[in-house]
C-alpha cells in the first residue's frame, strides 16, 4: 500500500500540529524549495524533508517501499537532465522533486483527510466574495489526494501484467494502459460524482 494519501495514526509531535499549520509549512517549504537554486541547498532541502519523513512515523524503509516508482522516475529524470543540462542542475531538479513529494508525504501521513479538507475549507472562506467556492476547491483537493495512492497501484498492477506477458522491457506496455486505466478511473469518478449531484 502507499504511503501517498494515507493517513498514519501516531503521537508525534506531526502528529499533533494542527493541519493548517502544516498546510502553510508546506506552502512555505515548497516555495523555498523552488526559489533556492543549486544543487547544494536542493540537496538540504531533500535531507530535510526525509528526516521529517522519518519523524512522521510512516518509516524511512517502508516509505521508500512505497514510493518505489517514484524513485525509479526520478533515476530516469536524473539521467535525462545530466545529459542535456549537467549534473548539477539533474541533481537540482531531482532532489527538489523528491522534496516536495516528501513534504506533501509527511502531511497526508499526519494529518486525516477530513481534517486537511476543513483546513482549506476555512482558508478560503474570505475569497468567497470574489467568487470561490471553498467546498468545490476542497472538493477538489481530496479527488487529488485520493487520486494518488491509487493511481501508484494503477501502474503497479500494470508493471506486473507486462511482466506476465514477458513485456516488462517494452515501454508501451506500461504506459498505454496505465495511460488508459488511470483516464477510465478519472471519467468513472465524475460520473459518479455527477450522479450524485456533487460538484454541479
Amino acid at each position: 500500500m502507499s504511503l501517498l494519501g494515507l493517513h498514519q495514526p501516531g503521537t508525534t509531535w506531526l502528529h499533533r500540529l494542527p493541519a493548517s499549520a502544516k498546510l502553510l509549512g508546506l506552502l512555505v517549504a515548497s516555495v523555498v524549495v523552488v526559489v533556492l537554486r543549486g544543487p547544494v541547498s536542493a540537496v538540504v532541502g531533500l535531507a530535510a524533508a526525509v528526516v521529517l519523513a522519518a519523524w512522521s512515523g510512516a518509516g524511512v524503509r517502508r516509505l521508500l517501499r512505497s514510493l518505489r516508482v517514484l524513485l525509479l522516475t526520478a533515476a530516469l529524470l536524473l539521467a535525462y537532465t545530466a545529459g542535456q543540462r549537467g549534473w548539477e542542475r539533474a541533481v537540482e531538479v531531482t532532489a527538489d522533486l523528491l522534496a516536495l513529494v516528501l513534504l506533501a508525504t509527511v502531511v497526508t501521513v499526519t494529518t486525516p483527510v477530513d481534517e486537511v479538507l476543513d483546513a482549506v475549507t476555512r482558508g478560503l472562506g474570505p475569497l468567497r466574495r470574489v467568487g470561490v467556492d471553498p467546498e468545490r476547491v476542497a472538493l477538489a483537493f481530496s479527488l487529488m489526494i485520493r487520486a494518488v495512492p491509487t493511481t501508484v497501484d494503477l501502474a503497479v498492477e500494470t508493471r506486473d501484467a507486462a511482466r506476465a506477458r514477458g513485456l516488462e522491457r517494452d515501454p508501451r506496455a506500461r504506459l498505454v494502459p496505465l495511460v488508459i486505466r488511470s483516464v477510465a478511473h478519472a471519467r468513472a469518478t465524475g460520473e459518479a460524482l455527477d450522479a450524485r449531484g456533487i460538484g454541479d
